[in-house]
């Protein structure tokens, strides 16, 4: 099945319901926060600085979540 085609199903299910099948799937991915490699607090610090700098310098541009997301899903 698709996501479009979960989804509307997904909906019909009770708040509750929709509740523990939302924590099964945020369960299912790990914590997306998590760092994919070891970082010291200063190292990521420098790098935020740089992204930032990145972007004011307009280098990159910045997008929304609505971007990200729509980007991700195709």
């Amino acid at each position: 099945m698709t996501v479009d085609q979960i989804v509307p199903e997904a909906l019909r299910l009770s708040p509750k319901e929709r509740a523990m099948l939302a924590s099964s799937l945020w369960e299912s991915i790990g914590d997306p926060y998590s760092p994919t490699i070891d970082q010291s607090d200063e190292e990521a610090i420098a790098l935020a600085i740089q992204r930032d700098s990145e972007m004011e310098s307009g280098l990159v541009a910045a997008i929304s979540h609505h971007e990200l997301m729509a980007r991700l899903r195709a």
